[in-house]
């Protein structure tokens, strides 16, 4: 007989087995919801973190998950513009579009960008469609106001930022079939307005306008850094509405993660469980996330948990 010690498995394998374990109330307690997941950053330019993604995204949807996946494009935009001669203007982030820089923005972001997450996600072994808020009428947007400060007038002074929507109606009808017959949707940021013109979206709003609609139960901002920092650099990993404002207030939250935790507030008061910005750059980040108990990012939820 085979002494006992022999048949003990290595440390590795017992980590591993542990870590299915970890995961299983997380499997039973998500089966069946909706994740909505934007997809951006420096990630999706990198051929082996959007292997990665494209997998766990497969992963999510063979466990029982329905993932959304809304993706950006900014950086590409920007490379395209660049490359046609096309100059562009920021205001609050948001890139000032005319009708050519709106009709580049398309082609870059229902083209080539979003079959290329289709292609990743069917390598992985997942079935996706790809779509932008025009098909089936998913997402109708309508113009984004802004101002800015005049300095010589000192007044604030309306900017036309062109074709920049934001979601006004988000019909899930088409997200729904698509989910319920297995398939991955895969959403780029455009829509179309009452007006019968193209607007480009942003990515995050986009995605939470999505998530909103869907009653997700997680709306995840994959981005460019582990999350809310505090003022010693320390993650804060879980924030309340109140919270944020308290932390935009005193400049804890500041640049471009004011938008992103706006986001997420108004993604929670539309109805999503909870909200989390985590690092994209990070491999198996949502799962880890997801299926573990100390979680990957900063997530934000209506009010604290419950001891």
């Amino acid at each position: 007989m085979t002494p006992l010690p022999d048949l003990l498995p290595e440390p590795a394998m017992l980590a591993k087995a542990e870590t299915l374990t970890e995961a299983l109330p997380y499997l039973q307690r998500y089966a069946g919801s909706t994740f909505v997941i934007k997809y951006g950053g420096h990630a999706m330019g990198d051929p082996e973190l959007a292997k990665s993604f494209a997998s766990d995204i497969v992963l999510l949807k063979m466990v029982g998950i329905n993932p959304v996946v809304v993706h950006g494009g900014g950086p590409q935009i920007g490379q395209m513009l660049k490359r046609l001669g096309v100059e562009s203007r920021f205001v609050d982030g948001l890139r000032v579009t005319d009708a050519e820089t709106a009709h580049i923005a398309e082609m870059v972001l229902a083209g080539s960008i979003n079959k290329e997450i289709v292609g990743w996600i069917g390598q992985a072994g997942g079935r996706a469609v790809g779509l932008s808020g025009k098909d089936a009428r998913m997402v109708i947007a309508e113009k984004v106001s802004r101002s800015e400060p005049d300095k010589h007038q000192g007044i604030e002074r309306h900017v036309d930022l062109g074709f920049v929507g934001e979601p006004k109606h988000v019909d899930r009808s088409i997200l729904d079939q698509l989910s319920a017959s297995g398939v991955i949707p895969v959403v780029a940021p455009i829509a179309i307005g009452e007006d019968g013109h193209t607007y480009n979206i942003n990515a995050d709003t986009m995605a939470g306008a999505i998530a909103a609609a869907l009653g997700a139960a997680r709306l995840f901002l994959l981005t460019d850094v582990a999350g809310v920092l505090d003022k010693d650099k320390n993650l804060l990993s879980d924030l309340v509405p109140a919270d944020v404002e308290r932390l935009k207030a005193d400049g804890t939250i500041s640049g471009g993660m004011i938008p992103k935790m706006e986001t997420c507030v108004t993604a929670i008061e539309g109805g999503v469980d909870a909200a989390v910005i985590l690092d994209g750059r990070i491999r198996h980040a949502m799962l880890l996330e997801i299926f573990t108990r100390q979680g990957a990012g900063t997530l934000v939820r209506a009010a604290p948990p419950q001891d």
